[in-house]
């Protein structure tokens, strides 16, 4: 029989991969909430329509990347490929509507159908933040911030570009949009079979495409600024005076247009070039149409996500875990004594192993080989005598403690043991 193996495009996170995982994770958490953003979760998959309706039929996503399926009753149930919708469906059917501004930080796997490469999967992570209820500029200014101070904690702001751009309101996008298909009809034997399509439906789409040929079309395509309505552009001003007082700095991107429908304003991209091709490590922007679609009212949004793995792979090695103390029982006796010893040393914060095989030596070699402090052994004399020998690994020295002192002077027994 062959050996099974993960799912391509899926990978176990074996214990050094999480440990990098959960310091991203932890820090994304812990400056998010300084920010006033408490952690959430949706469900792992939702009626497809959360999403088709929201991203948008013509995407990429929901065209070829969803994991869609049909469950038991025959509802139609997709994966979630990102939260941001998933969000905005929890806010209008939990009525957070009523409370405004909401603002949410989560965690979690997400999923598509792509071509597998560095650092992005089938199965990936991402962090995100999410402030509901607030149409004032400033807010976009506040969250950008908030994933700059989160890329700064895990060491690298400095590594990483904010590329900066406004798609403007709906009356600069309809304007933007008249323009494309004016552009691209001249182009029409040029452009791809997906671009033809997006050409009658959502032009602003192309913009987005991978192909080739479409890449050199739009290379000369007009630029959004050209549609942009007076209101659109002082919104923009203040998002970047904003940015220039915090001391942020930002590159202008007028051809970066976000590749979900619900995205207006301001669009923004944390970039290195330290992962290839693959150089997107947190993307975002303004959404004030989503919760509408999703059949509530008309209510702002402003956003980011970032893939965690990619934050993995760039972040510093993460320190190991605490050195264990390993519980070293010879007899049945001991065995049980040990049992209820390692747990009390658990609750006083030690980090214990017991083994529960072999002779000394062997108990001994398995204990240097997961690199523990000390082995702590009890034997049929050690045990009737009510202590227990702390053998300190790195230098071979032995102490016998009586198992009542034992919590207590462990800290000063293990004080020059290197951690």
């Amino acid at each position: 029989m062959a050996t099974l193996q993960p799912v391509r495009g899926t990978h176990d996170l074996l214990p050094q991969d999480e440990r990098r995982h959960r310091v991203v994770a932890e820090a994304a958490r812990a400056i998010s909430g300084r920010y006033g953003f408490e952690a959430m979760a949706t469900p792992i998959f939702e009626f497809t329509e959360v999403f088709a309706r929201s991203i948008g039929e013509t995407s990429d996503i929901v065209s070829k990347e969803m994991y869609t399926f049909a469950d038991r009753d025959g509802e139609q149930v997709t994966l979630r490929p990102e939260n941001t919708a998933g969000v905005a469906r929890a806010i209008v059917s939990n009525a957070l509507t009523q409370s405004l501004p909401q603002r949410f930080f989560y965690y979690g796997p997400m999923f598509r159908y792509e071509r597998p490469q560095k650092g992005r999967y089938r199965q990936f992570h991402q962090i995100g933040i999410e402030l509901i209820g607030v149409d004032q500029p400033l807010a976009d200014v506040e969250v950008i911030a908030c994933g700059a101070d989160i890329l700064s904690e895990l060491g690298l702001l400095e590594r990483t570009r904010l590329d900066l751009n406004t798609i403007g309101d709906t009356e600069s996008r309809a304007a933007y949009r008249a323009t494309l298909i004016e552009y691209f009809s001249a182009y029409k034997d040029r452009l791809s079979a997906d671009s033809l399509t997006r050409l009658e439906r959502n032009p602003l789409r192309i913009l987005d495409s991978k192909d080739e040929g479409d890449r050199q079309l739009v290379a000369s395509a007009p630029l959004f600024g050209d549609s942009l309505t007076t209101e659109a552009k002082d919104f923009f001003a203040s998002v970047k005076a904003g940015l220039d007082a915090l001391g942020i700095a930002y590159h202008l991107e007028p051809r970066l247009v976000r590749g979900l429908d619900y995205y207006c304003h301001t669009t923004f991209e944390f970039v290195t070039q330290d992962l290839g091709t693959q150089g997107t490590v947190m993307a975002g922007g303004r959404y004030d149409g989503l919760i509408a679609e999703m059949g509530g009212p008309t209510i702002s949004g402003i956003g980011w996500a970032s893939g965690v793995e990619r934050l993995a792979l760039m972040i510093a090695e993460p320190p190991p875990p605490p050195r264990p103390l390993v519980l070293a029982p010879l007899g049945e006796a001991a065995e049980l004594r040990c049992l209820a010893l390692g747990r009390d040393l658990r609750r006083a914060g030690f980090t214990v192993e017991q083994s529960h095989s072999g002779n000394l030596k062997k108990r001994l070699a398995r204990a240097n080989k997961i690199n523990a402090l000390a082995a702590l052994i009890m034997g049929d004399d050690e045990l009737a005598s009510g202590s227990i020998a702390v053998r300190l690994l790195d230098t071979g020295s032995q102490t016998i403690v009586p198992i009542a002192e034992l919590a207590q002077r462990l800290p000063a027994l293990l004080t020059d043991v290197k951690s």
